[in-house]
């Protein structure tokens, strides 16, 4: 049937990212368009961002005013990116900065409160009121920086428009003193445990979970988790409360850009993998690897949620093993020299990379044989999707869309052909290590790893599933 829907976001490829968050943000237009439903994307106009509608003012023309917005007044400006409809909220005060979108030097912006209350404040006048004859019947807020817009739509009318609040990840809840309540433009009634009041304070993630009428997170196993003191955060009890309205809806990739068969070099499929042999070859050229076993790669942020601290514990072992290791990413700086040890212990067998570089991300999974992924939470995870589309067969703790997403190899999931990785539980030293030594010694039956790849590569991991799910939870707003 479809419809008209206004994503509420601090980020959106590949206008600005950070994380996980903008890749979905990013997506969903398009996986959305066949299906009927016609997306816009409100995001804040980061200095970054600024030159669209200031060198183009044509293209990008001015749709809505709004005075007095948290010390300023803010300017919406309507236009296209790479098939995108993006609005973007110009608030200079609020906005044009240097530094990161949520902080600089490492710390928070002070005023980060304010910042993300104007965009939210914008989407839901945007929402209620419709915009140069655009008008949603849905508004989809993500994560704690859009949280208050469900909020705002619940405590100052929504217009016929209904609202959908989706947790990319609870760990962030957007914590803010209890003075700022009435400054945040929210009712002093609703300031108690059951509505706005959070451990003494406001959190505008709290507030959008009360508010919106449906609340999705990013993995069926995520949605149930959450409810759960260990992985709630604080919040489980107000998910638990609303599990009637609570959903899981998996994230998807891009599989045009992340695709093994467009490869610039040793591009393979499927059916043919002799193009990952060559690719694992120049891997091992490009880092100076001699590994007779599996490599595995990790491709992450190195902080211990992603459980890169059980690395310098296991590696050992995975190396005598035959194995071989190389890791891309940054983090911590304790995790970043712990890394750079594992390389200088271990030359030739393990290499690392400290930063973030794509290109040499996809040059990773498309010769890797393994990519781990250890996490002690993970809403979706979207690594493992790369590697179940490469063929580099997830290593992954059995957590959140980890374990949503990967077949484990067991005895009747490889009798039946099924299996299409390895899980394990829980996420520690002593069960990473026996992980790897399944991956040694499956790694070595040559027939049976063949078939792990080929079937890791058939599961579906675009956007098509994801989006029906969502179009779906659209229609019953209705």
């Amino acid at each position: 049937m479809g419809g008209k829907v206004l994503s509420v976001a601090s980020e959106c490829v590949p206008l600005i990212k950070t994380g996980g968050l903008a890749d979905v943000v990013g997506a969903l237009p398009a996986a959305l368009a066949p299906l009927g439903w016609e997306m816009r994307v409100l995001l804040p106009a980061y200095r970054s961002l600024r030159h669209h509608f200031e060198e183009d003012p044509e293209a990008w023309p001015e749709v809505w005013f709004e005075a007095g917005l948290w010390g300023g007044d803010g300017r919406v400006f309507a236009g296209q990116v790479d098939g995108i409809e993006v609005l973007l909220l110009d608030a200079p005060h609020l906005f044009d900065r240097e530094g990161g979108p949520y902080n600089h030097s490492g710390s928070d912006w002070p005023d980060n409160p304010q910042r993300f209350a104007a965009l939210s404040w914008i989407g839901a006048q945007l929402a209620r009121d419709g915009i140069a004859g655009w008008k949603p019947e849905v508004l989809h807020a993500h994560d704690w920086q859009a949280g208050l817009a469900p909020a705002y739509l619940a405590y100052h009318g929504n217009g016929g428009c209904r609202s959908v609040m989706t947790v990319h990840n609870i760990a962030f809840q957007g914590r803010a003193p209890t003075e700022l309540l009435g400054e945040l433009r929210l009712p002093g009634w609703a300031f108690h445990p059951g509505a706005l009041e959070y451990f003494g304070g406001l959190s505008s993630l709290k507030a959008g979970l009360i508010t919106a009428d449906r609340i999705t997170t990013v993995s069926p196993s995520y949605a149930a988790e959450l409810m759960r003191p260990e992985f709630g955060m604080g919040l489980e009890g107000v998910i638990a409360e609303r599990a009637g309205v609570v959903s899981g809806i998996l994230n998807g990739v891009d599989t045009g850009i992340w695709s093994p068969e467009a490869a610039a070099e040793n591009g393979y499929s499927a059916r043919n993998l002799a193009g990952k042999a060559a690719a694992r070859a120049a891997m091992s050229r490009e880092f100076g690897l001699d590994v007779p076993g599996p490599i595995a790669i990790v491709v992450s942020r190195l902080t211990d949620q992603k459980g890169i601290d059980l690395l310098p514990a296991v590696t050992p072992g995975f190396i005598e093993a035959g194995g071989g290791l190389v890791v891309l990413g940054a983090g911590d700086p304790a995790l970043e020299g712990a890394m750079r040890d594992l390389a200088a212990r271990f030359p030739g067998r393990v290499a690392v990379t400290i930063g973030y570089d794509e290109a040499l991300s996809r040059r990773l999974f498309q010769g890797g044989d393994a990519v781990l992924v250890p996490s002690r939470f993970e809403p979706c995870g979207l690594t493992q999707m790369y590697g179940l589309r490469y063929g580099t067969v997830p290593v992954v703790a059995a957590v959140g869309g980890l374990g949503d997403t990967v077949i484990n190899a067991s005895p009747l999931a490889l009798a039946a052909g099924a299996a299409t990785g390895i899980t394990f539980w829980p996420t520690d030293a002593l069960a990473l290590s026996q992980a790897l030594r399944r991956l040694v010694a499956l790694y070595a039956d040559r027939g049976l790893w063949l078939k792990m790849q080929r079937m890791a590569m058939a599961q579906p991991v675009g956007w098509e599933t994801s989006a029906a799910a969502y179009a779906a939870l659209y229609e019953g707003l209705r």
